[in-house]
């Protein structure tokens, strides 16, 4: 358990990365945008351009804010800690899927097993959060039981 906890872990760890990359490289695009709008003899179509590439830089801004966010909170996580309850960092097998509790990323295929990688503050998680082996929880109409935690 703990060898696939450690392999969505770094999934999750180059996903982040990836998608940090592409938010950097949307921001450089967008400030390239803005800043190369020419003056043309129609002041109006040139304040409406940068005005729009302005948004279009601060949308790409809050994008990559949010992504380092999320790689912040991976690191975080002790992938080597042993968990007793859920908790951030527990991998959480029950009766209706294993997950686990770092970033809401959703659904990971590691060695074609499905699982799930859901945040604390994800409705899911909220239901987990502190819960022990053997706890059940109701959640959307379905009982799940915790099986195992690592």
């Amino acid at each position: 358990m703990k060898d696939v906890k450690k392999l969505i872990y770094n999934h999750l760890l180059n996903e982040s990365d990836e998608k940090v990359k592409i938010a950097r490289q949307a921001v450089i695009s967008a400030r390239e945008s803005r800043d190369g709008e020419t003056k043309s003899s129609a002041g109006d179509k040139h304040e409406t351009g940068r005005a729009m590439s302005q948004i279009e830089l601060e949308n790409s801004e809050v994008q990559l804010s949010k992504v380092v966010n999320l790689q912040i909170e991976l690191s975080q996580i002790d992938i080597k800690k042993d968990y007793n309850r859920v908790e951030l960092g527990s991998l959480v097998e029950t009766n209706q899927g294993i997950y686990f509790i770092s970033i809401g990323i959703g659904k990971v295929e590691i060695d074609d097993e499905t699982y799930y990688a859901i945040s604390l503050a994800s409705p899911i998680g909220r239901h987990l959060y502190m819960k022990e082996i053997g706890d059940c929880i109701k959640f959307q109409e379905k009982e799940i039981t915790i099986n195992n935690i690592n």
